[in-house]
């Protein structure tokens, strides 16, 4: 489950793009995701080989799995102005009757968005907001999801699909943070939160984004506020503009205070973020590190289990136990290579109560 009380939760994003990527190379990625700790697995493909995709992906996800509807619906559509309700709820059954856990709507961007975004630095960062900006720009008509609500509900409880009702005016750059777009479609999504409970829909609220460090407590608050304490899922945020290439780091920093401030739902960002598709290697080290944010998080919010384990690590460390050090480890495959990298340059640590660092002058022996 996600939600207050229980541990933070992480996503790891997959998926393949129109130029890059196969089923293969994604069923690798999804392989690797679960082996590194992901809660959850999103296919966020954009391509015409969709179903074959997701299908395939279900197929072999043992854990909760979410896709973003609209890619595919514009896809079929052939162009984002002949997009319409019908395409997008045949879609989202499609994907409801394939087993998809839970799904991203973007239903609160609308028209009223325009003029709110207007002086930002940049309008819009997130795919499916930018697909129902431009349809809305060229058919001046309200957004059909958000019209259209009631029958997202109706699919949605029909197949017992959560609802992660997606932010597609979050913060592309710390500039943009918390502005009145962000705000107005916040509030919006509360509405959209409340509807959905009220029938018996699970729902849950997707958050920035970019966000300074010192305004990521004050965004928890504001979603607890305007969408009734409903789960919040965030992207980090990100609390810096200029970490390419270590973007999954600044995500890590970013998230371990939003979930300690009350986030339940942690996305994984990777390397390649602001550059590229990840491939296997970024996928991994992405979900690690988000992984460790959550668990840092769950720490300050008091959970046991994750107290429990750090202590039961120091204890290992004390007694130099390098098979319990190895038990406790996030990453427990980087554990073992950088160990076997040490015994091979020097083989004497293999049965050595003490590591390279401090040698035979080792705390642990020195207060023995």
């Amino acid at each position: 489950g996600i939600g207050f009380g229980l541990r933070t939760k992480i996503n790891t994003n997959i998926g393949v793009s129109l130029i890059k990527s196969t089923l293969v190379e994604e069923v690798k990625k999804l392989k690797v995701a679960i082996e590194a700790g992901a809660d959850t697995i999103m296919d966020l493909s954009t391509t015409k080989d969709a179903d074959k995709i997701r299908r395939a992906l279900i197929e072999k996800c043992p854990i909760p799995f979410g896709t973003v509807p609209i890619y595919q619906a514009v896809i079929e559509a052939g162009k984002i102005e002949s997009l319409n309700k019908e395409i997008y709820l045949r879609v989202l059954e499609k994907h409801a009757k394939d087993g998809v856990d839970f799904v991203t709507v973007h239903a609160g961007v609308t028209k009223r968005a325009f003029p709110l975004i207007k002086n930002r630095v940049m309008k819009c960062v997130s795919r499916g907001g930018s697909f129902l900006l431009r349809w809305m720009k060229y058919h001046k008509k309200e957004n059909f999801l958000y019209e259209s609500f009631d029958e997202i509900l109706e699919i949605a409880k029909r197949y017992d699909v959560t609802l992660s009702l997606g932010d597609g005016l979050r913060p592309g750059c710390i500039a943009d943070s918390t502005d009145k777009a962000q705000i107005q479609e916040l509030k919006i999504l509360g509405k959209l939160a409340k509807k959905a409970k009220e029938v018996g829909c699970q729902v849950m609220i997707e958050g920035p984004g970019h966000v300074p460090l010192n305004d990521i407590e004050n965004n928890i608050r504001l979603e607890k506020r305007y969408c009734a304490k409903a789960p919040f899922y965030v992207l980090g945020p990100l609390p810096t503009d200029i970490a390419t290439g270590y973007d999954h780091i600044v995500c890590a920093i970013g998230g371990a205070l939003a979930c300690w401030k009350g986030a339940d739902f942690l996305c994984y960002v990777t390397p390649k973020e602001h550059i590229g598709l990840p491939d296997i290697n970024d996928v991994r080290e992405g979900t690690i590190v988000t992984k460790i944010a959550a668990h840092i998080a769950d720490i300050a919010k008091g959970n046991k289990k994750a107290v429990f384990r750090d202590l039961k690590m120091a204890k290992a460390r004390r007694r130099l136990n390098w098979e319990d050090m190895l038990k406790y480890a996030i990453d427990q495959k980087k554990f073992i290579e950088l160990r076997r990298q040490e015994c091979r340059k020097n083989p004497k640590l293999r049965k050595a109560k003490y590591c390279s660092m401090c040698g035979p002058f080792c705390v642990f022996r020195t207060l023995k």
